[in-house]
C-alpha cells in the first residue's frame, strides 16, 4: 500500500468517525442517497508482474459537497506475517481500502496508467444501498477476504457489489453472453510482455484454465468488466430501460506499453526449443559423447523439478486453476531415474533393466498425454509442451536403449 494511499484511507475513516459531530459538513458517509453518484473506474495494466491484469475500484461522490471516495478490493501487504508462504499455499489475505479520489488517482497518473471513470444511471435506491454496503465492508472486521486470483479478485468484488445493488440484473445479462478467452489465454495475453513469468504461468495452470467462460467469469479482468457494462441496460423507472453507464470518459491516459489484443501462440517457440535441444543432443551424441550426458543430466534435473513443483501444487496447495495438470505426464519425479543411467552412457553402458523400464513408463506417459488432448470436449491446451517436450524425450530414450 502506498504512503499516499495509506494517507487517503487514514483521511476518510477519521471523517466518517467525525460526521456525527459535524452535522453540517455532508460527506459520501451521510449525504442523502438522492445526492450520491457511482462510477465505474477502472485502472490500466502496470508495468509490475502484479498491476498487468489491472485494476479497478467503485467511485462514490456527493454532488453536493464535491466529496469523493474511491473503493477498491485490491489491498495487500508484503510485510504482514507469512505473506510469501501462505501466497505459495494459495491462501492470499486481501481487503477492501478506500481513499478520496483525487489521493487514490494521482498514483495511476504518475505511474503511466490509464484511469477510465464510467458514470452509472442508478437510482437513488440503489445508490444508497450501494454506498452503505461499502462503508460497511470497509469495517476491519469485514474488509479482509481470501483472495483468489481469477474468482475472487478487486474486479469481481466489485462487480458483485454492483450487481447486488443492482438486484442481479448485471449478473443475468452478462452470464448469458460468451466470454472472449478462457483464462489461461487472459494470463498469457497480459503476461506477455514478461516472457519468462509467462511461460511459467502457461506451464503451471491446469485444465482449469482453459473452460469456456461467460462473460460475467471473464470480467475478472477490470478491463473486460468496464466494457461489458456499456452493454448492460436496466430499468429507467418508467417502464422501460437505459444504459447501466450513463457516460464515460477517459480522467487519464494510457503512456504504456498496452497487451496485445489475443494471446501469444507458444506452439511455434516451444516446438523449436524443443526441436533444437533434441537435434543438440543427438549431435553431442555422435561428436561429443559427455556433451550429450551433461545436457540429458540438465533437462532431466528440470523435469523431475518442475514435476515435483506441479504435483505439490496439485496435492498440497489451494491453487486450484493449477490441479490436475497433464503436464505432469511430461514432466515428472521421475525423470530423476535417469540420471545414473546418463553418466554412464558417456562411456557407452548399457542400462539396466529397472532404467529400461522407466523409460517404457515415461514414454508410455507421453503417449497418453497425446491421447489426452486428442479427447473430445475441454482438454487441458497444452500442445506446447507437448511439442517441446517429446522430442527430447524421445531422443533420451533412443540413446539410452542404444549406448555407444
Amino acid at each position: 500500500m502506498t504512503f499516499l494511499r495509506t494517507i487517503g484511507l487514514a483521511l476518510c475513516i477519521t471523517l466518517w468517525w467525525l460526521l456525527p459531530a459535524l452535522p453540517a459538513r455532508a460527506s459520501v458517509a451521510n449525504a442523502p442517497a438522492a445526492n450520491l453518484e457511482i462510477a465505474l473506474i477502472t485502472y490500466g495494466p502496470g508495468e509490475t508482474y502484479w498491476e498487468r491484469f489491472g485494476h479497478d475500484a467503485l467511485q462514490v461522490r456527493d454532488t453536493v459537497s464535491g466529496e469523493s471516495v474511491n473503493f477498491n478490493y485490491g489491498e495487500f501487504d508484503f510485510d504482514q506475517e507469512n505473506f510469501f508462504l501462505n501466497f505459495a499455499r494459495g491462501r492470499m489475505n486481501y481487503m477492501m481500502g478506500a481513499a478520496l479520489s483525487d489521493i487514490d488517482e494521482s498514483y495511476y497518473i504518475e505511474t503511466g496508467r490509464s484511469i477510465t471513470r464510467q458514470r452509472l444511471a442508478l437510482d437513488a435506491a440503489q445508490a444508497g444501498a450501494l454506498r452503505d454496503f461499502l462503508l460497511w465492508n470497509l469495517r476491519p472486521e469485514n474488509s479482509h477476504y481470501g483472495y483468489d486470483y481469477y474468482v475472487d479478485n478487486c474486479a469481481t468484488r466489485v462487480r458483485d457489489a454492483l450487481n447486488q445493488a443492482l438486484g442481479g440484473a448485471l449478473k443475468a445479462q452478462l452470464a448469458a453472453r460468451p466470454g472472449g478467452m478462457t483464462y489461461r489465454q487472459q494470463t498469457l495475453r497480459l503476461m506477455s510482455n514478461q516472457p519468462a513469468l509467462m511461460l511459467v504461468l502457461d506451464l503451471g495452470l491446469g485444465p482449469y484454465a482453459d473452460h469456456p467462460l461467460t462473460l460475467w467469469q471473464e470480467s475478472f479482468i477490470p478491463m473486460v468488466l468496464q466494457r461489458a457494462v456499456e452493454n448492460v441496460r436496466v430499468d429507467d423507472g418508467k417502464g422501460g430501460s437505459q444504459p447501466l453507464v450513463s457516460d464515460s470518459r477517459i480522467v487519464s491516459a494510457n503512456r504504456l506499453d498496452t497487451p496485445p489484443p489475443s494471446a501469444p501462440d507458444l506452439r511455434w517457440p516451444l516446438a523449436l526449443a524443443g526441436l533444437s535441444i533434441a537435434m543438440g543432443m543427438l549431435l553431442a551424441q555422435r561428436f561429443w559423447p559427455m556433451g550429450f550426458t551433461l545436457l540429458g543430466m540438465v533437462y532431466v534435473l528440470a523435469a523431475g523439478f518442475v514435476g515435483l513443483v506441479l504435483l505439490v501444487l496439485w496435492t498440497l496447495t489451494a491453487h486450484h486453476s493449477a490441479w490436475a495438470n497433464a503436464n505432469l505426464l511430461l514432466f515428472n519425479p521421475l525423470a530423476w531415474l535417469l540420471l545414473p543411467a546418463l553418466w554412464r552412457a558417456r562411456r557407452g553402458v548399457r542400462p539396466s533393466r529397472f532404467i529400461d523400464g522407466v523409460i517404457a513408463v515415461q514414454m508410455l506417459a507421453g503417449v497418453i498425454a497425446v491421447l489426452l488432448h486428442l479427447l473430445p470436449g475441454v482438454v487441458q491446451q497444452n500442445q506446447p509442451w507437448l511439442l517441446f517436450a517429446l522430442p527430447i524425450w524421445l531422443v533420451l530414450a533412443w540413446r539410452l536403449r542404444r549406448p555407444g
